[in-house]
């Protein structure tokens, strides 16, 4: 399956090391373990964490409850849970404190209908998060507030120059890499933002991926995850990311949608 990406594609970048890492004389589920086993992967119970076929998960269980209680992931033959596994072996702890907050929450409402405003933002996260880290300082959070009111032109044209030097972007959902499989304009990350020092951007590549997995993992355990935590920005938008990104690209409204008014009571 690994075969048939693109790994060139920018957007890639996250999990281009897992991905590197695998043969293709083996079944990538095999190839997850064999990692997850070398890295020393446990769960927040302390259980190794192993990828198995999705017939071992019990009918009437719930997937996060499974992985919670057992540490095994269910695992399918698809880019969506192929991306999964690569997500682990790059960001396990972010991964690990995800799972743990999703089965505390079964644990305490049930699967139920409706997942409930925490375990919702978990599963936005885990399925469709883009991490943007941006350098700590005036024009790095003037890029944040550009993004956040939805000034597009600012944040992806006047303020281009910040892109991969002083705001990088790092994929974590794996949902959001599955379509990318298939670019199209209209893709759209909830983005997390993380604001870092100079020590981060001193760092090389394998550096930054453990401060990101570290700092993120820990803000899951100290700050209550809710959707208003996310921003949406365009994948296709980010700078570099997409040919003839000029001034009317960045004008297409059925993409690039102006904020919306808020209500007057």
């Amino acid at each position: 399956m690994q075969d048939t990406v693109d790994w060139s594609r920018p957007w890639y970048e996250s999990v281009r090391g897992a991905a590197g890492r695998l043969s293709a004389d083996a079944h990538f589920r095999d190839e997850f373990c064999e990692q997850a086993a070398a890295m020393g992967l446990r769960n927040h119970l302390n259980l190794p964490i192993s990828f198995v076929p999705q017939e071992d998960l019990p009918e009437g269980t719930a997937y996060e409850e499974h992985i919670g209680a057992t540490g095994c992931v269910p695992t399918r033959d698809n880019f969506h849970d192929f991306f999964n596994g690569l997500v682990w072996l790059t960001f396990p702890r972010i991964k690990v404190q995800l799972n743990a907050l999703q089965a505390a929450q079964i644990a305490q409402d049930g699967v139920g209908k409706s997942r409930g405003p925490a375990r919702d933002a978990a599963t936005i996260f885990d399925e469709n998060a883009a991490l943007l880290v941006v350098r700590d300082n005036d024009a790095g959070r003037a890029l944040v507030e550009a993004l956040r009111e939805h000034r597009w032109q600012e944040a992806f044209l006047q303020r281009r120059a910040q892109w991969h030097e002083d705001a990088q972007v790092w994929l974590f959902g794996h949902a959001l890499m599955e379509k990318l499989v298939a670019p199209r304009k209209a893709i759209t990350a909830h983005t997390r933002i993380v604001l870092a020092d100079e020590d981060f951007f001193a760092l090389n590549h394998a550096g930054r991926r453990a401060w990101i997995d570290e700092r993120v993992a820990r803000a899951l355990v100290e700050q209550e995850l809710d959707t208003s935590s996310f921003t949406p920005m365009q994948a296709l938008g980010v700078p570099g990311w997409w040919p003839q990104q000029d001034e009317a690209f960045y004008a297409d409204a059925t993409v690039f949608r102006p904020k919306r008014a808020s209500a007057v009571k």
